[in-house]
């Protein structure tokens, strides 16, 4: 029987609770006419799987297999065409479902479901296997490793929507602030937006973190600890653009404070997350520069398309911080979670599984 990772139930309210972790055994699946299997060869952890162990996540639930973000071998096909093409073939996943083309969000009245610890969808990929539709894959590109193409999906969809369809200002010459350098979809938003062409500036606690970013394409950054810190971030502007087009932001916090006073009038705040606190002030000062403050999560399958292609022709790589191996190995996996408690990481954090293929990019 195959086997995955879990969250086992322990007494505790929501915020205080931590669901220790659990190896059980799945039912072997077994594909529909347009279902696949796909041998799982890694599984990268987000921010909400964090927040799933300490029951702060919607859907919460126990005996699902963890994760959203995976790529793997199809090892078994349904018998349609759609399925059967997908035989062999080195793939990875579309972290939810339910969500096609539409620009607004999710076409299903059921809203997004994603895969991993939750009511709403019983797939996740910290498993061996991983049964799910067809229509749900793109081919991993093949200048990724096995962790750096589990490290994409759901952080690289992410990015891609944050940055591109909802701040509206990835062009050449423009300047873009990322806050948080360090973790995924920061990372990603960095990657796609030096490949566009913009200038990219980043904010974080860490000037080791800075330093990496700049390493990676970043024109400057700023600590955000210290005070005043837009003002030491408008310096670094280039002088014939003195202003921020976008800011891409997954802390949440004082940003709409701090952003209203570098962005251009009209200028997009496109929020992912809110790592910091779950709510923000929005200013009069902001209305009266006709700032936007636009709520970005996850993307649509079109989307998810459309990043993977980016990524293949660009030819970019997610940064991944560390990687531990296989599923017998409860206490390392619960290692990563304790680099994301600590937002020590600067990448994903991933967990291979199976014998895997290639080294992952770090710095």
């Amino acid at each position: 029987m195959p086997s995955a990772i879990t969250i086992k139930q322990v007494p505790g309210k929501p915020g205080q609770v931590y669901y220790p972790l659990e190896k059980i055994t799945i039912d072997a699946p077994t594909p529909s006419d347009t279902q696949v299997v796909v041998s799982i060869t890694g599984a990268a952890l987000n921010h909400r799987d964090l927040f799933i162990r300490q029951h702060l996540y919607p859907g919460t639930t126990f005996g699902v297999p963890l994760l959203a973000d995976g790529a793997g071998i199809v090892t078994s096909t349904g018998s349609s065409p759609e399925a059967k093409k997908w035989l062999n073939k080195r793939v990875i996943l579309n972290p939810g479902t339910g969500w096609k083309d539409s620009p607004e969000g999710p076409e299903s009245p059921k809203g997004y479901a994603i895969m991993g610890g939750t009511k709403s969808n019983p797939a996740g990929t910290l498993a061996e296997v991983v049964l799910l539709e067809a229509s749900e894959l793109e081919e991993a590109p093949e200048h990724l490793s096995d962790a750096e193409a589990a490290a994409l999906p759901l952080t690289g969809l992410t990015a891609w929507r944050a940055l591109f369809t909802k701040s509206g200002n990835a062009k050449p010459g423009h300047n873009i602030l990322l806050t948080g350098i360090g973790g995924g979809v920061a990372l990603m938003a960095l990657s796609f937006a030096v490949a566009q062409g913009c200038n990219v500036f980043v904010t974080s606690g860490n000037e080791e973190k800075i330093r990496k970013a700049k390493q990676l394409g970043a024109a400057g950054g700023v600590i955000y600890k210290q005070e005043g810190w837009e003002k030491k971030l408008q310096e670094i502007l280039p002088k014939e653009r003195k202003w921020l087009d976008a800011i891409i932001d997954g802390a949440g916090g004082d940003v709409v404070t701090k952003g209203t006073r570098l962005l251009k009038a009209g200028g997009i705040i496109s929020v992912y997350g809110m790592t910091i606190s779950p709510k923000m002030d929005f200013l009069m000062s902001a209305v009266l520069r006709n700032i936007e403050v636009r709520g970005s999560t996850m993307g649509s399958r079109k989307e998810f398309a459309d990043m993977v292609e980016f990524v293949k022709r660009k030819n970019l790589k997610p940064i991944v911080s560390r990687t531990v191996h296989g599923l017998d190995n409860i206490v390392a996996i619960d290692g990563l979670f304790e680099d994301m408690k600590n937002a020590s990481q600067f990448g994903k954090l991933v967990v291979t599984i199976g014998k895997g293929s290639g080294t992952e990019s770090k710095l």
